[in-house]
């Protein structure tokens, strides 16, 4: 019965399941593309269709703008600015937009979303992500990298701001320009620094020439958006700002079932599963024990016929030797 010592280590296991992270087969899970192209280039992007739909939108995800809207009746929406440089196609239920003549203005986060019908009542389903950043052909003074990063919440993101060496700076600022546009860090040509309340206690740099390195920790949700190098040239009268800039998406962490559980119900199921394992063990323990001693009660009276056929053989006398 070895399975048996087995029992209370299976009866953890199944209840301590949900805590471990698992993939969910897929489900409500969405993709995210992303293109990067120089001006002038063309860039397409293809929304899933679904069953039950009655039309697709492409929108942006900084400063949400409407891009396209295609009905089922295959009527149309297109953004005004973007009218003569978009043309879609129908592919069974798949939409695919083509972007022609991209420019720095058009580096975005693209959504699709499905518009449903559902059990009597209109639902927007979201669909893929795809990112877009489009690169200039003359960098400008100030270069940053990378283009585009997508760390999980909690964790951190490093960002290079440099300056071409044949400009003299004062100073190199990094800033939030779209969702929430806001000043993160300053750093003089005297390595004298400002860190904005945003980013107290959660930003590090290090500065080498006309060089900067800054890393942002412990990412929140509410970072996401486009950071832009900055420069501040002497005897210039406005800021150098690079074109391109970094698209920082930040994703969620899942959250499993533990976080909302109480450890003192699992620890109430657990002690119940190793009382009823113990039942279990018990009530087999005592029915071998049982077994053990029907067979040797058995044995013993064999052994004692077995003795007492010997010596009746041993003590057995002659009759004849009277």
């Amino acid at each position: 019965m070895l399975w048996i010592s087995h029992l209370p280590t299976a009866f953890l296991f199944l209840l301590l399941l949900p805590c471990f992270p698992g993939q969910n087969g897929g489900e409500n899970e969405q993709s995210t593309d992303i293109i990067s192209v120089w001006e002038g280039e063309s860039i397409s992007i293809t929304c899933s269709g679904s069953e039950n739909q009655l039309g697709m939108y492409l929108t942006t995800g900084i400063r949400q703008v409407n891009v396209l809207y295609v009905s089922q009746k295959s009527t149309s929406f297109i953004f005004p600015a973007l009218a003569n440089r978009i043309k879609y196609s129908k592919e069974g239920r798949n939409l695919r937009i083509t972007l022609h003549n991209v420019q720095e203005s058009d580096s975005n986060i693209y959504l699709c979303f499905n518009y449903i019908l559902s059990k009597g009542h209109h639902k927007k389903l979201k669909g893929k992500t795809t990112i877009v950043v489009v690169k200039a052909k003359n960098s400008g003074v100030v270069e940053q990298s990378p283009l585009y990063a997508n760390p999980q919440q909690g964790q951190s993101v490093s960002i290079t701001c440099a300056l071409r060496s044949s400009h003299e700076e004062e100073g190199i600022y990094l800033l939030k320009t779209h969702k929430q546009p806001e000043s993160v860090l300053y750093v003089s040509s005297r390595n004298d620094s400002t860190i904005f309340p945003a980013f107290a206690n959660r930003l590090e740099y290090s500065k080498e020439g006309k060089k900067i390195v800054i890393t942002l920790h412990n990412l929140r949700k509410n970072d996401s958006d486009m950071y832009v190098c900055a420069g501040v040239l002497k005897n210039a009268s406005s800021l150098s700002v690079n074109r391109s800039g970094t698209i920082v998406l930040i994703t969620e962490v899942e959250q499993t079932d533990c976080s909302n559980r109480s450890w003192v119900t699992y620890g109430l199921l657990i002690v119940i599963a190793l009382l009823f394992c113990a039942l279990i063990c018990c009530s087999l323990y005592r029915v071998n024990m049982k077994k053990f001693f029907q067979k040797r009660k058995a044995s013993a009276v064999y052994e004692d016929m077995s003795y007492c056929s010997r010596r009746n053989t041993l003590v057995r006398t002659n009759t004849y030797s009277n």
